[in-house]
């Protein structure tokens, strides 16, 4: 085993919603699931709002509290930075950070436009200090076994990808307007849920080659607050559909849909090959269905791999299969990861180098909405 660079971390959160406390649950449970990790000593959390912050503080069990995250930054006990931030907010906080000599978490997007994510790039490779870009699904133990499976020639040839990501969060068009779809903070449902589905292709199949898509705003206004008469234009997309053409050679089809009324969490792809299939969704995210081409037409038919302790880290978690990973477990993989390769002065995926190739495609596909034509990804 290397020996660790680091023997203890400090770790910061800026931000205590849904996404902060998740990263709290990761930090904290990241240690009793990878005892190889440096210690992650919970430092200090910080909102704009000091008594939430406060209040975040105790419930999460960091020891200081703050309403300035630039005095988070700046703390030198303090070695990882986490951003759970709204979009706008990721380039400011992510360079002040790496300034600061700081590793870096940022939720995705990493930031609402692709130059503005390029420079975060630049400024972390040129400091040398590690990163991370919450793309927290691929973490799923049967996705890395899905794409050794890919690797291994199990599915022959690959001919095909078909990938969703579809919720239902913005269907309801009397929903008010918020930071979400402000066009400030970048695109609607192809950067928010898009880039998701458009990792985990390129987690399983590689670079994306070219794309044409049809990107529309379906929800055209929506009131300025709960329940207003006053309305706004909505200005940002709801519903993505793109073909792709992967470097390797095969085609295939993604769509993101905020407003695909019904569905929680419909993350999922089927991948074809000329010896067999694949298809995963993340509402039933221990389970992943093979096809194996040929054998007995009468009793031929999707396979079903169960996660268990045969599926790395699973056995971290529990010792028997059909106990389930959730949501936080996999956050809690992410984390664990991402302070060993800190730990031991490796690079942790993905990176920012990867949310922003995963941001090149979500712009190409804007692009060949807008031209109505196939774009090229450089």
């Amino acid at each position: 085993m290397k020996e660790l660079a680091a023997k203890e971390l400090g770790i910061g959160i800026i931000g205590t919603g849904f996404m902060g406390k998740a990263h709290a649950f990761a930090y904290r449970a990241a240690l009793a699931a990878f005892p190889d990790i440096p210690v992650p000593r919970l430092e200090m959390i910080a909102d704009v709002n000091e008594g939430l912050a406060a209040k975040a503080a105790h419930q999460y069990g960091f020891a200081r509290s703050s309403a300035d995250w630039r005095a988070l930054v700046n703390d030198p006990r303090i070695d990882v930075v986490s951003i759970t931030t709204p979009n706008t907010l990721h380039k400011e906080m992510a360079l002040a950070a790496i300034a600061a000599g700081k590793h870096v978490h940022c939720e995705k997007p990493l930031s609402p436009s692709l130059a503005d994510s390029l420079v975060m790039v630049e400024a972390a490779e040129k400091a040398g200090v590690a990163t991370q870009v919450g793309f927290n699904y691929i973490k799923n133990p049967l996705l890395k076994q899905a794409r050794d499976m890919i690797a291994a020639g199990e599915l022959g040839e690959i001919t095909g990808f078909r990938g969703i990501h579809a919720e239902d969060y913005m269907h309801d068009s009397e929903s008010p307007y918020s930071w979400r779809i402000d066009p400030v903070g970048g695109p609607g449902v192809i950067a928010d849920l898009g880039s998701h589905i458009i990792g985990m292709a390129r987690f399983m199949l590689g670079p994306i080659a070219d794309v044409s898509a049809d990107v529309r705003t379906v929800v055209k206004s929506r009131p300025v607050s709960r329940g207003a008469k006053e309305r706004r234009q909505v200005l940002v997309d709801d519903v993505a559909r793109i073909l792709v053409n992967f470097g390797r050679g095969c085609g295939g089809t993604i769509e993101a849909n905020w407003i695909a009324t019904g569905r929680k969490m419909q993350l999922g792809f089927e991948i074809s090959g000329d010896k067999g299939s694949l298809v995963f969704t993340q509402e039933r995210l221990n389970e992943l269905l093979f096809y194996r081409a040929g054998g007995d037409a009468r009793t031929n038919g999707y396979v079903k791999i169960e996660a268990g302790p045969q599926h790395p880290p699973y056995g971290e978690f529990c010792i028997a299969g059909g106990h389930q990973l959730g949501f936080n477990d996999l956050k809690t993989i992410e984390m664990g990861e991402f302070l060993r390769a800190i730990g031991r002065g490796e690079r942790s995926t993905p990176d920012f180098r990867e949310a922003y190739e995963i941001q090149k495609v979500v712009d190409a596909a804007i692009a060949s909405s807008q031209q109505r034509g196939w774009v090229s990804i450089a």
